[in-house]
């Protein structure tokens, strides 16, 4: 499973609402950017769910065509925007069992709660088009939370930078 914040977004139009901020420039060359370098780790989603929020869905079309996903079959899910992390976990514990591979792209504070409590490891902050790659040997969505992870992969735009 993956857990995606979305990429940096602009604030320049303060007349616009929340939901329909764009990204900025840095955040429309960091989204694929992080959808490349999940390619090139071998990671494939057969689902991916986003918050409706322009920022959101932006940033999972850039991912997902690095990865080779379909736009058209991005599911933007109106629970995920500003979810906490319960709410989250709940649309990620109603997937159909028969999806491997799920990500999901969201907001801050609840991506980054989410993320801490799954992995079992303490998550400061997932940064804009950060991801946490979470992999489990469990064949239900439903009580994944109560499984630890086999392995935890944490990514972010500055991390190779540093």
């Amino acid at each position: 499973m993956i857990l995606a914040r979305h990429a940096k977004s602009s604030w320049k139009d303060r007349g616009l609402p929340d939901r329909l901020r764009p990204l900025n420039k840095r955040g429309r060359r960091d989204a694929p950017i992080m959808g490349r370098r999940l390619a090139e780790q071998g990671v494939e989603v057969e689902c991916i769910l986003s918050s409706p929020a322009t920022r959101a869905l932006a940033t999972a079309e850039a991912m997902a065509e690095e990865l080779g996903y379909s736009w058209d079959e991005i599911v933007a899910d109106e629970r995920l925007y500003h979810a906490d992390s319960e709410d989250i976990l709940a649309v990620i514990e109603e997937q159909d069992d028969w999806i491997d591979s799920l990500m999901l792209v969201g907001h801050n504070p609840g991506l980054t709660a989410l993320a801490g409590y799954l992995s079992r490891l303490d998550f400061d902050n997932v940064p804009t088009a950060g991801v946490v790659d979470l992999r489990y040997n469990v064949t239900k969505w439903m009580g994944v939370a109560a499984v630890e992870p086999v392995q935890v992969t944490f990514d972010y735009p500055k991390k190779r930078q540093e």
